[in-house]
């Protein structure tokens, strides 16, 4: 059983908090699909509520951090080095038509560096969490990332936003050239925990292109602590803000990074990223 430190034990009482509310709120989802109005603005209130209640806890035991969220943006301390940034609700879509595959996300990060991240599933009661330096968890279970090589046989999430049609083609490609080496593609619509599947060895490989820290900050850590690679889609290196991301196990890096190119030759040298 891992340690845990005083930061990771005051994200972790955040997410439960939050969580707790969030499973009432999808209980009633259901019950609202067949309702003229639909749930979508029921939800819009709990992932609002949600944020709100991890915030309440994260400030109250951090009062001089600042604070990046979804949904309210910045907040907190003015200037902070520290600061949290927060998904309540990663995987909304999900959420609103009553799918239970969705998480909260909560990352602490000092001057660009992501220092702690908690990713749960309170469906699944699953609590993914890493610290710098002490490795990727699941509950009690040390993580690892896959040792899979051979790309036929991989399985590799995916996520599209629908909304920014400029990536729809090039992602459709991506996904056409996988498949074409006989890659299992899934789209589950939450990339938190695309990250931390990835970081357990359920996945072999994920990739997306257009993400935001909160989306990305936790799982990121834990794609590393678990000894895998994180990087751009094109193999350079990764900074918070990037906008597209490739997290894959080691064995796999550098054919994933040819193949999301569309090349077609093998590498004679592999280039890995932050």
């Amino acid at each position: 059983m891992p340690v845990r430190s005083a930061m990771l034990n005051v994200m972790i009482k955040a997410a439960e908090k939050a969580a707790r509310g969030l499973k009432r709120d999808f209980n009633e989802v259901e019950n609202l699909q067949v309702s003229r109005k639909g749930p979508g603005d029921f939800v819009s209130v709990a992932d609002r509520r949600a944020e709100d209640t991890i915030r309440e806890e994260l400030m109250k035991a951090r009062p001089d951090f600042g604070f990046l969220g979804e949904e309210g943006g910045v907040s907190g301390q003015k200037g902070a080095v520290d600061r949290f940034i927060v998904d309540p609700l990663d995987g909304t879509a999900n959420f609103l038509h009553g799918l239970p595959h969705w998480a909260i996300s909560i990352a602490h990060e000092c001057n660009g560096e992501i220092l702690t991240g908690v990713i749960y599933d309170p469906i699944k009661d699953e609590l993914f969490f890493a610290e710098k330096g002490g490795g990727a968890w699941l509950n009690s279970r040390r993580l690892r990332v896959s040792s899979r090589k051979d790309l036929s046989m991989a399985a590799v999430a995916t996520g599209v936003w629908v909304k920014d049609k400029e990536t729809h083609r090039p992602w459709l490609d991506q996904v056409q050239n996988l498949l074409s080496k006989g890659v299992n593609v899934r789209r589950w619509g939450s990339g938190a925990l695309d990250l931390a599947y990835v970081a357990a060895g359920r996945y072999d490989a994920y990739f997306e292109h257009m993400l935001h820290p909160w989306d990305m900050a936790a799982g990121w850590l834990m794609v590393k602590e678990a000894g895998g690679q994180f990087s751009r889609m094109n193999g350079s290196k990764y900074e918070l803000g990037s906008h597209d991301l490739l997290a894959s196990n080691d064995s796999l890096y550098t054919t994933m990074v040819r193949t999301l190119r569309c090349e077609a030759d093998e590498p004679k040298t592999r280039k890995t990223a932050g």
